[in-house]
């Protein structure tokens, strides 16, 4: 019964790891290397992240720079930000890479407050998913006589227990990102 307990754990606790990242990676007015997360660069024949290529720092909090370990990868890091969806266009001098990252406006702060609920809605399906098979493994186990009423009972308060505490974690990522959009 306790492997049950432990799988749907893990599981929610992925789940909010997963939201954390994709947060992380939502460019909110500020610069952060996150949104460079999903970007590969095609150098010398396989897909590399920006990361493995090149130091990236933020300057002023709004000016994002990567300075390449390797002078020649410059363009091609250029070329990948170009070809990405994250919106900024790099200023190259012949050095380093700037993306400066405009101040949001209003109507772009309440977009990315509606991706913020929704990713955090998505999350919380997932969590009530696992709740749902975690408490069908718990059945399953008192029909084959494995555990008794009592611990499918108690089984069960377990895992509510669990979802409702994963729920409120999704619920402060959530609240606290919105707060960092509307701040900026």
């Amino acid at each position: 019964m306790q492997e049950v307990f432990d799988k749907a754990k893990e599981k929610m606790e992925k789940t909010i790891a997963a939201l954390s990242h994709e947060y992380a990676g939502m460019r909110a007015g500020r610069a952060s290397a996150a949104v460079l997360d999903k970007i590969s660069v095609d150098y010398y024949g396989s897909p590399t992240p920006i990361q493995q290529m090149a130091a990236v720092s933020v300057q002023e909090g709004r000016i994002l720079v990567i300075q390449p370990w390797d002078a020649s990868t410059i363009k091609p890091i250029e070329k990948a930000i170009q070809a990405s969806d994250i919106g900024i266009n790099p200023m190259n001098d012949g050095k380093v890479i700037r993306l400066t990252f405009p101040p949001l406006t209003e109507e772009r702060r309440k977009m990315l407050c509606k991706d913020v609920s929704k990713l955090a809605e998505d999350s919380k399906v997932s969590i009530r998913s696992t709740r749902r098979d975690a408490i069908e493994k718990l059945k399953k186990m008192k029909k084959d006589s494995e555990i008794t009423e009592d611990d499918l009972h108690d089984g069960e308060e377990k895992i509510q227990k669990f979802t409702d505490e994963y729920v409120k974690k999704t619920d402060e990522l959530s609240a606290a990102k919105e707060k960092e959009i509307m701040e900026i």
